[in-house]
């Protein structure tokens, strides 16, 4: 599998070797950062190698394309196709794909008007995104001096590259302080989410996470997150979060396609909890790793093979 160099990448329709996968320095997107985009992680499972909720982020970024009024010259089966495509044409296997639509090279005006709208699809290997011991024992992270966009600003709902600066400034500071990541609040100052993840408080058997008007993109693993607490009796609640009840939660922890399930143990440099990760949060953990590493039934339909359904099978039968 390609890592962050090598490998193939589709262009437009076409799978290109890595170091030709290029764009003009005066490409839109370059200056205004009019790109929509999305992060999708493949598992290597006993039937072979399946894309995770490849059906929701296909069309999460069709939303945001639309949102951003770019005009994606693919439909949503064109896309499902490509990214699988694209997987294989790498290998197959465990990877992070990068799908993005972006606004190409004509003229350098902020008006894209006309501006040419490119697609491209890669495939990395980043392995765990806030560090290898950090789905284990958990990580430390601080409030953000920076704030999520206002309403009518910014539109938090679309994963486009624009809003990315905010993160960049959320994470920058939090690592040059000494923490894996930066918590952010909205601009009313309730708790928003992270740089790049979903946020979610646990007190009790009760589940707590901020709403989409708290300026968050709406998670697609944090969707799965309502599933798989509420398969185990857990009640879930959205609702602002004042920023205090970060401190006092038996456990929080983060989501995202990238973080997967990534505990908190220390916020502001004050323990959440016992300070080790806690066993709702490990229990989460386990019932998604489950299913999306094969180990469990799909019964949720979360996963999309990326080999044509006859080899699928034929893998699956040789695995048991």
């Amino acid at each position: 599998m390609a890592r962050e160099s090598g490998g193939l990448i589709w262009m437009n329709g076409k799978l290109v070797p890595y170091e030709d996968a290029k764009i003009h320095v005066l490409s839109h997107v370059v200056h205004y950062g009019s790109s929509v985009f999305e992060g999708i992680r493949a598992y290597a499972t006993p039937g072979g190698t399946a894309v995770f909720r490849l059906d929701r982020h296909v069309q999460r970024m069709l939303d945001s394309c639309k949102i951003a009024r770019i005009a994606c010259p693919y439909g949503y089966e064109d896309l499902m196709h490509a990214i699988r495509e694209t997987v294989r044409a790498n290998g197959g296997g465990a990877c992070y794909i990068r799908p993005v639509v972006y606004r190409g090279f004509k003229t350098l005006g902020v008006n894209p008007t006309g501006v040419p709208i490119d697609v491209a699809i890669a495939c990395l290997n980043w392995g765990k995104y806030l560090g290898k011991d950090a789905l284990d024992h958990g990580i430390s992270v601080r409030v953000a001096s920076w704030h999520r966009q206002a309403p009518n600003t910014f539109p938090a709902m679309a994963k486009t590259g624009a809003n990315y600066l905010n993160s960049q400034l959320i994470k920058l500071e939090a690592v040059a302080d000494g923490y894996e990541e930066g918590i952010a609040l909205d601009v009313w100052g309730y708790v928003a989410e992270g740089s790049g993840e979903n946020i979610f408080l646990v007190r009790g058997e009760t589940l707590y996470t901020p709403t989409i008007a708290n300026a968050i993109l709406p998670g697609v693993t944090r969707d799965c997150m309502f599933t798989l607490a509420r398969d185990m009796g857990l009640e879930v609640r959205e609702e602002q979060i004042p920023r205090e009840m970060l401190y006092i939660s038996d456990e929080v922890f983060f989501t995202g396609t990238a973080a997967e399930i990534t505990p908190i143990t220390q916020i502001d440099r004050i323990p959440v909890g016992t300070g080790a990760v806690g066993p709702v949060t490990r229990k989460l953990q386990n019932a998604f790793f489950e299913i999306v590493e094969g180990r469990g039934r799909d019964r949720h339909g979360w996963l999309f093979p990326v080999e044509p359904r006859g080899k699928v099978q034929r893998a699956a039968k040789k695995a048991r």
